[in-house]
């Protein structure tokens, strides 16, 4: 019926739109291939792609999540397994079905070859998508990572019945921590500021379409978090881990980011790491 009830309801998919279960089909003579599966299977697609993908086609990641046992981004998991070829990240506010209805959305491609990015700028842009050039590859590849660890957060400040004060508060801090890590391994603050930063940070914590604010608000009411993520590909369950190993690697302080992983990952209940955020030392901001 060209629709995906499950996902985008209610939206007729172009006549132009073809899908098939054959990489090699999926990206013959394409000259930009979008790569957007979740990160755990990231390494292997790109695999797959390397004796496939056209020479000089760019590849695009749109994976917002890090790979656990590398702590790689997905871009760089791209270059070591299709190496030759340019790479770029497709990142920002944007929920899919917004999207998809034709609802104004800005975003923004960053690729270390800046020619690159607004060639992809120039291919992606329409009406109602409109597309930012950037060469900040690690700052918005880590903002759209990192967000939904602090989507989680901010659904469980909402599934326990806190207010609008704590949300704001959890956004603040999240993209202060947010920054000083991406700021630690080279990303710009002018990113973490702008549409890959604190834009998605504030749609995925505060949207109803956020996938990570839900998963937050099950476990602020209670559920186990089998069931709070049940259906759902939540990429900040698993960013968590990714993380906080990365935060310590770089002796990087991430205290909302610690106190998830203590949930999602240790047992501790909800209202106990909200309740240690608060209480931590008095710091200067």
């Amino acid at each position: 019926r060209r629709e995906n009830p499950l996902f985008l309801p209610g939206v007729t998919l172009p006549a132009s739109l073809a899908a098939t279960s054959l990489l090699e089909e999926a990206v013959e003579g394409a000259e930009v291939v979008l790569v957007v599966v979740p990160s755990e299977y990231s390494r292997r697609v790109y695999a797959e792609l390397r004796e496939r993908v056209s020479p000089g086609a760019a590849l695009v990641s749109a994976t917002k999540g890090l790979e656990m046992d590398t702590l790689r981004r997905m871009t760089e998991v791209a270059a070591e397994e299709v190496p030759g070829h340019p790479v770029a990240v497709l990142s920002g506010p944007s929920f899919a079905l917004e999207v998809a209805q034709a609802l104004p959305t800005a975003v923004v491609a960053a690729s270390a070859d800046h020619a690159v990015a607004q060639r992809l700028q120039r291919a992606l842009s329409t009406r109602t998508f409109r597309v930012y050039s950037s060469e900040d590859v690690v700052g918005v590849e880590l903002a759209g990572a990192l967000k939904n660890v602090i989507a989680i957060a901010a659904g469980i400040v909402d599934g326990l019945g806190y207010g609008h004060n704590t949300v704001a508060a959890l956004i603040t801090r999240g993209l202060a921590e947010i920054s000083r890590l991406a700021g630690h391994l080279g990303g710009r603050p002018e990113t973490l500021a702008g549409l890959a930063g604190l834009g998605d940070l504030v749609l995925t914590c505060t949207g109803a379409l956020s996938r990570n604010r839900r998963v937050g608000q099950g476990l602020g009411r209670g559920l186990s978090l089998a069931e709070a993520s049940a259906g759902l590909v939540a990429e900040g369950v698993r960013t968590t881990l990714a993380a906080c190993d990365l935060a310590g690697r770089e002796q990087v302080d991430m205290p909302i980011s610690r106190q998830m992983k203590a949930v999602l990952h240790e047992g501790k209940p909800p209202r106990d790491a909200l309740d240690e955020l608060m209480l931590r030392s008095l710091k200067r901001e």
